[in-house]
Order: C-alpha cells, then sequence, then structure tokens
C-alpha cells in the first residue's frame, strides 16, 4: 500500500489558517503522511491528492458550523490533531477589531463548535508568537518566563492561549510560541524593511536606538513544519497541556546583522552609529507623518520601545519532549537570502510589498532600450 493510500485510512488533521505561508509549507511536509483538511476563506497554494479545501470564516458562527458538518460528513468526527494557524497580523501597529474577531473570538467559536458537533482530536495545537513572552535583557528566555501583550498582536496571542485553557479541555492542548519566521526567501518582513535599508543605503541603515549586542531568535520553515511534524508524531506521548518556545537555540545580535548585510550587500564593514530613543521616535513620527497611503513607512514610533528587545531562546524543552531541535541558522542562510535580493531585485521588493527603489527603476528601464 503507497504512503498516499496509508494517509487517506487515517483520521485527517485539520489545519485553520493553511493558504498562508506557514500553513503551505506545513501541506507540502504533512501530506503525504495524513489526510489535511484546510479550513480558510481562500484555498491554499499547495496541491495534493491528500488535501481537501472547505471555505471557513472563523469569524462567523454559520460559517464555522457549515465547515465543520462538512468536515464530520465527509470524515467522520475523529482527528488525529487539529493546527491552529489562523490568526490576525498587522505590523502597522493599527488597531483591529480582527484581533479580537478572529484571532480570539474565532479560537473560542471554533473549540465551542467542536465540542458541540462531538468532534474527538487526539491534540489540538495552536501557534502563538515569542513575542508574547517578556524581554529579558541577560540570559535565555524559556517557558517559565513572565508573559506579557506589549501590543495588539502579542495580546491577542495570549488571550486566544486562555482561551484555549478554557475550550478546549477534554482535548490535550499543545502551545507554540514561535520565533520569527524565514527561508531562503526571506519572507520575514522585519527582515525584508532592514535588507532593503541597507541595499538602498538609507539613513536608517547607519543608525540604531537600542542595544546592538541584544537580539531576537528565528526559526526557519523547514526547521517549524519538522517541529509540527514531530509534535503530531509524539502526540500520545505528552502531557494534557505542553508549551514550547520554538526557535534556533543561537541569536544573532543586531549588531551582527547590520554588519553581516552590509558585507553581503555592499561587500565592506557596514558602520552603524547608536542614537537616543527619543531622536528616532521624533525622526519616525516625522516620516509617518510624510508618507503616503501608497507608500507607508514601516518604522513606527512604537517599534522603537522595543529596540533593546532580546529573545534569547532556551530550547531544551523541546528537544527533550519532542526530540526536536532547529538544524538551520539564520546566520548561515543570510548569503542565500542576499543572493535572491541581487539576483531578483524586483521579485524581493514585491514578494515584500516594498516600493522598487528609483535606482532599480531606472536600470531596468535603460536595459529595456
Amino acid at each position: 500500500m503507497s504512503t498516499a493510500q496509508t494517509a487517506t485510512d487515517r483520521p485527517p488533521i485539520l489545519m485553520t489558517g493553511g493558504s498562508g505561508l506557514i500553513g503551505n509549507y506545513l501541506i507540502n511536509r504533512l501530506a503525504d503522511e495524513f489526510r489535511l483538511v484546510i479550513f480558510d476563506l481562500n484555498p491554499p497554494a499547495a496541491d495534493h491528492q491528500n488535501v481537501t479545501f472547505i471555505k471557513a470564516d472563523l469569524t462567523d458562527d454559520e460559517s464555522t458550523a457549515a465547515a465543520l458538518e462538512q468536515l464530520q460528513s465527509d470524515f467522520g468526527s475523529q482527528l488525529t490533531s487539529i493546527l491552529h494557524l489562523a490568526a490576525y497580523y498587522d505590523f502597522s501597529g493599527e488597531p483591529s477589531p480582527l484581533y479580537q474577531d478572529l484571532t480570539v473570538e474565532g479560537t473560542r467559536r471554533l473549540l465551542r463548535q467542536l465540542r458541540k458537533k462531538q468532534f474527538h482530536a487526539e491534540q489540538f495545537v495552536f501557534s502563538s508568537s515569542l513575542l508574547v513572552m517578556r524581554s529579558k535583557p541577560d540570559g535565555q528566555v524559556d517557558e517559565t518566563d513572565e508573559t506579557i501583550g506589549s501590543w495588539d498582536y502579542p495580546a491577542s496571542k495570549l488571550k486566544a492561549e486562555q482561551v484555549i485553557q478554557e475550550e478546549a479541555p477534554p482535548i490535550p492542548i499543545v502551545v507554540h510560541r514561535v520565533a520569527a519566521v524565514y527561508d531562503e526567501k526571506c519572507h520575514s518582513l522585519p527582515l525584508s524593511q532592514q535588507i532593503a535599508r541597507i541595499y538602498e543605503k538609507q539613513l536608517e541603515s547607519y543608525v540604531f536606538p537600542g542595544n546592538e549586542s541584544h537580539g531576537h531568535s528565528m526559526i526557519h520553515l523547514a526547521d517549524l513544519a519538522d517541529c509540527f511534524a514531530a509534535t503530531i508524531e509524539k502526540r500520545r506521548e505528552l502531557g494534557p497541556n505542553e508549551l514550547f518556545l520554538i526557535a534556533e537555540p543561537d541569536v544573532m545580535t543586531y549588531g551582527e546583522f547590520q554588519d553581516k548585510l552590509g558585507e553581503l550587500i555592499h561587500g565592506k564593514e557596514w558602520t552603524t552609529v547608536r542614537i537616543p530613543k527619543f531622536v528616532a521616535k521624533t525622526g519616525a513620527y516625522a516620516k509617518n507623518l510624510m508618507a503616503s497611503e501608497d507608500d507607508p513607512e514601516f518604522i513606527k514610533p512604537w517599534m522603537v520601545d522595543h529596540a533593546d528587545d532580546n529573545y534569547n531562546v532556551d530550547t531544551s524543552h523541546a528537544e527533550e519532549k519532542l526530540g526536536w531541535t532547529a538544524k538551520r541558522r539564520i546566520r548561515d542562510t543570510l548569503p542565500a537570502i542576499v543572493d535572491y535580493l541581487k539576483n531578483s531585485p524586483r521579485e524581493f521588493y514585491e514578494q515584500h510589498g516594498l516600493p522598487l527603489p528609483e535606482r532599480l527603476e531606472k536600470e531596468e528601464a535603460a536595459g529595456a532600450k
């Protein structure tokens, strides 16, 4: 019997938010082993015979109920796992009702409907964020450290975690607090912004308002997918309520990032000068005032307050209980990301929603003649 045939005989895995970056990658990682049912507003790009898409709006009671009824009719009430990825995210920092309606109440709505329709799942896995942890200036962050919702996105994730504690039992719970995600084409908005600033030699690329010896752990998409796969594999060995920090076990400091990117992009040492936070806030405020709706400024004044954040993660708990550790490192992947930028600059800029530099537009125009 083929792997695909075996997968169709197993209870399915329900994945919400499967059309996003992480969801599509997970589909490609898991579809040969499992039957996957995807709940989202739009179908995923990943196409596989063991993948079924069901349109579902988790902000709506009727849509969520109808999607679960279709799942139950087609595949029954037994689920191997529920991978809950659906959430709202906006780096602008602007308030949105979707943080509450989708991330928080969408989670509650899904769990209550699962219980109402008498589904049985071996685990409920929630993709939370490392940003819910309080920054730790010295030492490593681990699962026992304090949490804080310092802006809408991590605050909504923390609220959703609480909803899961209230609504999920008797389903075993696994919460993954995931670091910033990246791959060889970057796919990280903050990192792509930093790369573009250095590539264009913008003024902001030469100054920094925080501690350059601090840093923020990251995680490669492939390692994150392996982590979810290990979580499913170990589902019968885990406790009823598990929490893991998912990140690379070492961290590149902000200073290392600047130096390495300057060297890779321009072939020389990149000098960065530390400036006071009030100067950086004033500059960010002024640039945001001058920015247009079509070309908004990425750096917001509130981001300056987080310039000193330090997320160096102790991943030993995941290694011990899941048998998982990250194999890749952002420091080793940066050359591939910069090569992608240099070889396909327009694609890099368009993929990350960045305005194409005037210099590149002129070069393309000249090359077309």
